[in-house]
């Protein structure tokens, strides 16, 4: 299971039955768990925690010392979760001590080639990150999200649940739930509703939805304004829930 030419540091910790390819370098503090197949060339460094049944393709960096220019090698950490496919190139890095000294990575996520996932970064769970996108530091990706390819998005923002960019969009403000966006900047056009209907909602759930966005986005009112309506509706539609939260979590302002 283990080829003879990877090189892998006595203290680290792999389940009976992990894979690893050849020319793979495994450093110390490194814990992988069960199912979990890593194929050759990657380099895994700790300390860095890995779950079960992740597929780790050739030529990626997971867990290595970030880019912030005030890290000074601090022990910093990564955690992975399970069943997350992580494609060829990618790079993704520990946290710094100026935050909570964790990147943390969820469950069922797929980060295609050569995406980047920077210090701190907080990634939910069945997410798909397209080929060379960026995600800088500190920044928080809600569950279900979509980031087309070579979508950037600037440090401290929050992508709430379930929302969707179009290839090369900027990212420099928060973007609410559901939203899906595109250009540079970012703005808003529209909802993904065509991932709400794979999810099975029903009609009447995204109809409820489609008047939210109106509200958000089309009436010119203040976010306070458009908020108390918001929460109005939600009493009959609980789905729009996901959506003021990450109205009043929003720290950068969103994306208009």
């Amino acid at each position: 299971m283990i080829d003879s030419r990877a090189v892998i540091h006595p203290s680290a910790r792999l389940a009976d039955d992990v894979e690893v390819g050849p020319f793979t370098i495994i450093g110390p503090d490194v814990e992988i768990g069960a199912g979990t197949k890593i194929h050759s060339h990657a380099v895994i460094k700790g300390p860095t925690t890995i779950g079960c049944n992740n597929t780790i393709f050739q030529f990626a960096s997971v867990g290595e010392d970030c880019q912030d220019k005030k890290y000074r090698g601090e022990p910093t950490r990564l955690e992975i979760g399970d069943n997350n496919v992580i494609r060829e190139g990618c790079t993704i890095h520990r946290g710094t001590v100026q935050d909570n000294s964790l990147t943390c990575i969820g469950d069922g996520n797929l980060l295609m080639a050569y995406a980047h996932i920077a210090h701190d970064c907080m990634i939910g769970n069945n997410i798909i990150i397209a080929n060379n996108s960026a995600i800088a530091g500190h920044v928080v990706v809600e569950d279900e999200v979509i980031l087309g390819g070579f979508t950037a998005v600037h440090q401290f923002c929050h992508i709430g649940r379930n929302s969707m960019t179009a290839a090369q969009t900027a990212v420099f403000k928060d973007i609410p739930a559901y939203i899906m966006s595109s250009g540079n900047p970012a703005t808003p056009h529209g909802m993904n509703f065509e991932g709400m209907r794979r999810r099975g909602w029903s009609d009447k759930t995204i109809r409820s939805l489609r008047r939210a966005y109106k509200v958000l986005y089309r009436q010119g009112l203040k976010l306070t304004e458009a908020l108390e309506v918001l929460q109005g509706m939600a009493v009959e539609t609980p789905e729009i829930n996901a959506l003021i939260n990450s109205l009043q979590s929003s720290s950068r302002g969103i994306i208009r």
